[in-house]
């Protein structure tokens, strides 16, 4: 079995300040402070959750 891909989300802005929603996905990667790192399969699901915060994390493959 093939190792899975792998993402790790780093947040580089604060969520305060910014919609509800933008808040709870970043909780939802497992972020909620500037610097908190985060290292999750890479799935469609996680690929969108990133999408909607692109402006507030920092993203590296693995």
């Amino acid at each position: 079995m093939a190792a899975k891909k792998t993402v790790t989300v780093t947040q580089i802005h604060s969520a305060a300040g910014r919609q509800a929603y933008q808040r709870q996905t970043l909780i939802g990667l497992g972020l909620n402070k500037i610097r908190r790192t985060s290292t999750l399969e890479d799935t469609p699901a996680v690929r969108g959750m990133i999408n909607k915060v692109q402006h507030l994390v920092k993203v590296d493959e693995a």
